[in-house]
């Protein structure tokens, strides 16, 4: 049987129901092309939106050759999506851009001693940006769509797109989007946003799809394409001894390369010590990992630098607001002071002219250079900038 014709069999789910019914009232006009990964999650956004009668062409950026999502295996699934639903797909060669913005960002990152955050820089540089330019000037389509797990509404009263959490609070992939700039949000559209994951396999079944099965991939995609984190960076960087240190000098240990080692970490140390020790910096100049006990690891507060104010206007410097951050993608949200400070060059040299000091009402663990922390009021997404120097 067709996937049209068992979809024809079957009502959709409550949550399907009133996602098409969004679709359907969605204003402007309803021609897009589907970011396609060949995973569920955008199998079921292009499904969903050929049901809700918009003109649709796939579109697949080809990052990476060899396993996962992204690489040839994706390829082949989002082709197969697109012939099932009887949709045009494409295919873009991004591999260049992937490796100049991501890879290579990426290497540097590490060996200088933080834990870069890459996908929020690849939504911005590589996926979405590149997406909306390509569907326009190749296909004259004037949207995209993904199957991210967040939501955008349109405030009247200022004009301005709101980035919003996802319903599904373990799904919620708004920590990612925060660097998303206005002209991209118009322009973009969420129809999992309101969706449980639980929703998307029954919707993805009833569609009749592929990758309604599919395992998610449980890691970062270079990670999952080399086997590990660690194999990744190991294809290019050196071995480089050092010493695991005490915060007063002390030699406690040794390690084969800092990019190893995060911030918070205490299991795989290889240390012997009266009490767990965690690592809380890692000092590209010495060549050291830092570690301390949990007592001695929490941090009052950190800068953030190259800060997008994605939902509201950039607040003037030395405005200051009560905020809920998020400092990892799993975390949860703790209650922060922000004030913004003046920006440094480097934000400015990377066209996010914007920076802010975060005060947490309480101590927090793991504040990682090189990670997000994104500001939210409720389940709006205010921004988020990359933390730098924990206090």
């Amino acid at each position: 049987m067709s996937a049209e014709a068992k979809m024809s069999t079957l009502t959709a789910t409550p949550a399907g129901a009133e996602a098409l019914e969004r679709l359907r009232q969605w204003p402007g006009e309803h021609r897009v092309a589907v970011g396609l990964s060949g995973g569920v999650d955008s199998s079921l956004t292009a499904a969903l939106m050929v049901e809700a009668g918009w003109e649709v062409e796939g579109l697949t950026l080809w990052l990476m050759s060899g396993k996962g999502a992204c690489c040839a295996e994706g390829l082949v699934d989002a082709a197969g999506i697109c012939e099932q639903l009887g949709v045009p797909h494409h295919v873009v060669d991004s591999r260049e851009t992937f490796v100049r913005e991501i890879v290579q960002g990426l290497v540097d990152g590490y060996k200088a001693g933080i834990t870069p955050l890459p996908c929020s820089k690849c939504n911005r540089s590589v996926k979405f940006g590149p997406m909306l330019a390509w569907a326009e000037r190749e296909r004259n389509l004037p949207r995209i769509a993904t199957g991210h797990y967040a939501r955008i509404r349109l405030d009247t009263e200022d004009g301005r797109w709101k980035l919003l959490r996802g319903l599904d609070s373990r799904k919620d992939q708004s920590y990612f989007l925060y660097d998303l700039p206005q002209e991209v949000l118009a322009r973009v559209v969420f129809p999992l946003g309101e969706l449980t994951k639980a929703d998307t396999r029954l919707e993805a079944g009833r569609h009749g799809l592929r990758t309604a099965d599919k395992p998610e991939s449980q890691d970062l995609c270079l990670a999952d394409h080399h086997g590990s984190m660690r194999a990744f960076l190991d294809a290019y960087l050196p071995p480089r001894d050092g010493e695991i240190v005490l915060q007063d000098g002390t030699v406690v240990g040794q390690h084969d390369g800092i990019e190893h080692f995060t911030i918070g970490q205490r299991k795989g140390l290889g240390i012997a010590w009266s009490e767990p020790l965690h690592v809380v910096k890692l000092d590209a100049a010495m060549n050291q990992v830092v570690v301390a006990t949990r007592a001695e690891a929490g941090r009052t507060g950190c800068d953030v630098g190259a800060v997008n104010w994605v939902s509201i206007a950039p607040p003037p410097i030395g405005s200051a607001m009560e905020v809920e951050v998020q400092v990892r993608y799993r975390s949860e949200p703790v209650h922060a002071h922000l004030t913004c400070i003046e920006a440094n060059a480097d934000d400015r040299a990377g066209e996010r002219p914007h920076r802010c000091k975060l005060t947490f009402q309480e101590p927090q663990f793991s504040i990682t250079p090189g990670q997000g922390a994104v500001f939210y009021d409720g389940e709006v997404v205010l921004g988020g900038g990359l933390i730098d120097s924990p206090i």
